[in-house]
């Protein structure tokens, strides 16, 4: 019994945490500190904050991955929810660990928007898009990260000539395209931009760098 009993402790699943980016909600966990983990397995369990009963996720029951996407059960982003794991090892079950408690609308990372960009003689037209959630309207698109937060696009110009490091905030709000002047003929820019949440005063990464010369 002693030995079930190092063994139930040893293979407890550590670290039972959500991350969340765009509403892309996945439950991460870490092996327990037994030597034979490879061949634990995994099942996993969820809940909204305040139900009695737990529900099983059949796609990660018996698994020996160490994540868990529970997206679709967690869509509505404003409920609170809880995940939990528990291992089992040679016939012995450890006991569940659990998260901690997860709210997709104020948890979630937004990432970065992505930049196209036209150039014109002596200007640059960029035509911004801001990262896409997994939830999909009826016809069939995934539902933009605007439709949920009131998010600002920023954007950011480095003139190389000048300072490869020096960003410059040269546009700030909600349009999805917008022209840039006065660009010097023979210089190379570079451009990034981020979404901005002014509520939560958070931002996402940076986009990519988008590198050019008129």
């Amino acid at each position: 019994v002693l030995e079930n009993r190092d063994l139930q402790d040893s293979i407890k699943p550590q670290k039972v945490e959500f991350h969340s980016l765009n509403f892309n909600n996945t439950l991460h966990w870490q092996p327990g500190r037994a030597r034979e983990a490879r061949d634990t397995v995994y099942f996993v369990q969820y809940k909204v904050y305040g139900q009695s009963t737990w529900q099983n996720k059949a796609d990660c029951w018996g698994i020996q991955n160490h994540v868990c996407d529970l997206t679709n059960e967690t869509s509505d982003i404003q409920e609170p929810y809880y995940g939990r794991v528990k291992a089992a090892l040679a016939g012995v079950y450890s006991n569940w660990s659990l998260s901690c408690r997860f709210t997709p609308w104020r948890e979630t990372v937004i990432g970065p928007p992505t930049i196209a960009v036209v150039h014109s003689s002596k200007s640059v037209i960029l035509k911004l898009q801001a990262p896409r959630s997994p939830y999909k309207r009826k016809r069939g698109s995934k539902i933009p990260m605007t439709n949920y937060y009131d998010l600002l696009y920023q954007v950011f110009i480095i003139n190389n000539l000048l300072d490869k490091q020096h960003k410059v905030l040269v546009y700030e709000g909600k349009h999805k395209v917008i022209k840039i002047e006065d660009l010097r003929p023979g210089v190379s820019y570079c451009i990034m931009a981020k979404m901005y949440m002014p509520m939560l005063d958070r931002s996402s990464a940076y986009s990519s760098r988008q590198c050019t010369m008129l």
